[in-house]
């Protein structure tokens, strides 16, 4: 599954980030996640939010939750707050960071 061959669209813009799937070196694996970008403030990365529905157990009512996720954003997608984006888990990029964006407004 190296380098979303098929997967996904290969963006317009060309960029010469290490980091990008599509341009660099990193190869995507494992979970892809529908979410929306909450904030874009740290250099190439996006902090997005999924929400969940979850089963409470002792009422046995459903609720929706929602958890946070550290995303690496290549300078060829460039997303933005709003964004609906498909993230994908790659190795680990920095402490925090193991998915990259690799679709926007899907």
């Amino acid at each position: 599954m190296s380098k979303l061959s098929g997967l996904f669209p290969k963006p317009e813009k060309v960029c010469n980030d290490k980091k990008c799937p599509f341009h660099g070196n990193v190869n995507v694996r494992g979970k892809k996640i529908k979410a929306k970008v909450v904030s874009n403030r740290m250099q190439n990365t996006v902090v997005v939010e999924r929400e969940y529905i979850r089963k409470d157990a002792k009422y046995g009512r459903f609720k929706v939750e929602s958890s946070t996720i550290s995303a690496h954003n290549p300078p060829c997608i460039d997303a933005k707050p709003g964004d609906d984006v498909i993230i994908m888990e790659t190795r680990p990029l920095s402490k925090t960071v193991r998915f990259t964006v690799v679709q926007k407004n899907p």
